[in-house]
């Protein structure tokens, strides 16, 4: 029977092309378990290691689950914490020895799209803002921000592919629907969870951006995970943001995670592009009539009181859900409809607002 000795022996053997290390070498084996036909190793390795060891620890996966008595078998990379004492990073002016934002070699502009909150849809106006900018003439990128809960490989049919390295350091980006894209979930089986701290989370952003070979890019849509945290914060000091959309709908309690998100980019001097109220209204796909079920007008009337600029709104409709669902955007699938004719507004004001 398969136990802790075998599985040491696997990661062993596996070796780090870059450095030449055994990939139990890397870090350190923090924890081996076999139970009930499955295996689960803790790996802990430097935090700026995190994404060029994903598929090594794939691999490592694979050659377990071979193993007699193992059919399911799991890598988890994590990355110690900051000592204890450590202030967390703060919002605000940069201290003088923090890295100063940079370019990103290939890209004009960055425009961040973000939420304070999850379920507003952020992700489905992300990628056909991205396609609307590409309809209008724009060279547009897509950069999946959301490491833990990617989505946008899917909804841009791109899950059957992987990126290349033509050099095994920097990354082809993939293309869909005239977009360039990438996304962890090109790099990580969807069935794999990524179990990350901070600090990892925040190399693998870094490098999501600098390390793809971005082509001419006059806009580069970024999709930031829902909230205030380590991914915007890292964006806004890393790279030059141009500009950043807030998603919300309509009703007072998404307004109120809204309100933090627009709070956030101005205190990480994010120039706000605008909102975007999606969910407006219900559009019934028999007769075609809009009903307010969140409300209606809620993140237009914040626009104007706080003094942002308010993009448009977005109905609620069941073609756009079922194209994204299939792996081409409303605005791809139907770039007639008015679902896009209400997005491609949207990137013509962004265009013309010097954010696209």
């Amino acid at each position: 029977m398969t136990g802790e000795a075998e599985i040491r022996a696997v990661l062993e053997r596996i070796t780090d092309p870059a450095t030449g290390q055994a990939l139990a070498a890397v870090g350190r084996i923090a924890s081996v378990t076999v139970a009930g036909g499955a295996a689960r190793v803790v790996l802990e390795i430097p935090p700026d290691r995190g994404p060029a060891l994903v598929p090594l620890a794939r691999r490592a996966e694979a050659e377990i689950a071979r193993l007699p008595g193992i059919g399911r078998a799991a890598v988890i990379l994590t990355a110690e914490t900051a000592p204890r004492g450590d202030p967390p990073p703060a919002l605000g002016p940069r201290p003088a020895e923090r890295p100063a934002p940079r370019p990103v070699p290939g890209v004009e502009r960055i425009l961040a799209v973000g939420s304070g909150k999850g379920g507003v849809g952020k992700s489905t106006v992300a990628a056909n803002l991205a396609v609307a900018l590409a309809a209008e003439g724009r060279r547009a990128g897509l950069l999946d921000a959301d490491v833990y809960g990617p989505s946008q490989h899917r909804m841009m049919g791109l899950t059957d592919r992987r990126p290349t390295s033509p050099d095994g350091q920097m990354i082809d980006p993939l293309r869909a629907h005239g977009v360039q894209l990438m996304s962890m979930g090109l790099l990580v089986p969807e069935t794999q969870a990524t179990v990350w701290r901070g600090p990892m989370l925040m190399k693998a952003l870094q490098q999501l951006l600098f390390t793809v070979l971005w082509d001419r890019l006059d806009v580069l849509v970024v999709d930031l995970p829902p909230g205030t945290g380590d991914v915007p914060l890292t964006l806004a000091q890393r790279a030059r943001v141009t500009g950043a959309v807030v998603v919300s709908t309509p009703q007072d309690i998404a307004l109120i995670d809204a309100r933090k998100a627009i709070d956030m980019f101005r205190r990480l001097e994010v120039p706000l592009a605008g909102i975007v109220e999606n969910m407006s209204t219900f559009c019934c796909p028999a007769c075609g009539h809009e009903t307010p079920l969140f409300g209606h007008g809620g993140a237009e009337a914040e626009a104007r009181r706080l003094g942002v600029p308010f993009l448009g709104a977005i109905p609620l409709e069941l073609g756009t859900r079922l194209a994204g669902d299939a792996g081409t955007p409303v605005v791809a699938a139907e770039p007639d409809g008015p679902q896009a004719a209400r997005f491609r507004a949207i990137a013509r004001a962004l265009v013309s607002a010097g954010m696209g």
